[in-house]
């Protein structure tokens, strides 16, 4: 890419980002949660998501994070909320305590089954079918005070493993729409044809809201590994080339992942994209790299 393409990019519609952490374990990932919320928090994203545990391990966790952002930062939180191992009474009260401590934006999800990913997912005794039927109850949680969320669903531009194919899927996608969403955000991929030709199955099935893609920074190809093969993300051989004999060379592996991740984006932002949505692991480091590949700055930069 050259440095005048670069540069024209810069000069127009500033990239809008958004950042999803997960909430810390103990005292060490909590002290990195907090660096890297703060260091993120000039480059102004127009959100930041905070994960939920599979079968709502995390719940608290997760609540006293998003609460932390709201009271503390100037970031706008968005929490995570599944219908997974919870009565819908006990859904919709975890949204109301979101709603009390200042989260007015919801990533609503079906939710990994509580036995880990991969296992067949259960409807709770007494909990909603899925995650059409908690769009809709957040939609009309409290309709006397006006309390209306703001709800992004997610997306999966290859198949999921549970997928019933595309016919089945993109009326799933479209069944959220229709219930309330706002947003979808997508799987993490590593090609943008992978998500154009997902974008253009979706308009051509009536989907017009918002689908932002979901860029992954996980430089532990291991892990990264692992991660896709559970949830149906395609990992290309050029990507198994770039990260072979790096095992031990973690600074390298840093450096390959953020220019990855940008270079993507320069490629979808080609194809019309403006918006993206980044997987941090609760690593500042590599999404402030990523962000300055794009040309972002931090607000106070800008100002200067």
């Amino acid at each position: 890419m050259s440095h005048l393409s670069v540069a024209t990019r810069q000069a127009e519609e500033r990239p809008r980002v958004s950042f999803e952490f997960f909430p810390p374990k103990n005292e060490t990932m909590d002290e990195r949660l907090w660096e890297c919320v703060r260091r993120l928090e000039p480059m102004q994203p127009d959100f930041v998501s905070v994960t939920y545990g599979a079968g709502g391990s995390t719940r608290e966790r997760t609540h006293d994070t998003v609460a932390r952002i709201a009271s503390e930062t100037s970031l706008i939180p968005a929490a995570h909320l599944t219908c997974v191992s919870a009565t819908k009474e006990d859904v919709l009260q975890t949204a109301e305590d979101y709603w009390e401590a200042g989260v007015r934006h919801i990533v609503a999800l079906r939710g990994d089954s509580p036995d880990g990913m991969g296992a067949e997912w259960k409807q709770a005794p007494g909990g909603f079918q899925n995650v059409i039927e908690l769009i809709e109850s957040l939609r009309a949680h409290r309709p006397d005070l006006g309390k209306v969320f703001e709800v992004s669903v997610a997306c999966y531009p290859e198949p999921h493993p549970d997928t019933r194919g595309w016919e089945f899927d993109l009326a799933h996608l479209k069944a959220k729409q229709d219930a309330g969403a706002d947003r979808a955000i997508t799987q993490f991929f590593f090609e943008p044809d992978i998500y154009f030709e997902f974008l253009d199955r979706a308009r051509n099935a009536g989907i017009t809201m918002p689908i932002v893609p979901g860029i992954m920074l996980q430089p532990n190809f291991n892990g990264l590994k692992r991660i896709a093969g559970l949830c149906g993300a395609s990992v290309p051989d050029w990507l198994h080339k770039l990260y072979e004999g790096l095992d031990d060379d973690a600074d390298t592996r840093d450096l390959i992942t953020a220019n990855i991740a940008a270079e993507l984006c320069h490629k979808l932002a080609d194809g019309g994209v403006t918006q993206f949505h980044f997987y941090t692991l609760n690593r500042a480091n590599l999404a402030l790299s990523t962000c300055h590949l794009l040309g972002l700055k931090p607000a106070t930069a800008e100002a200067a």
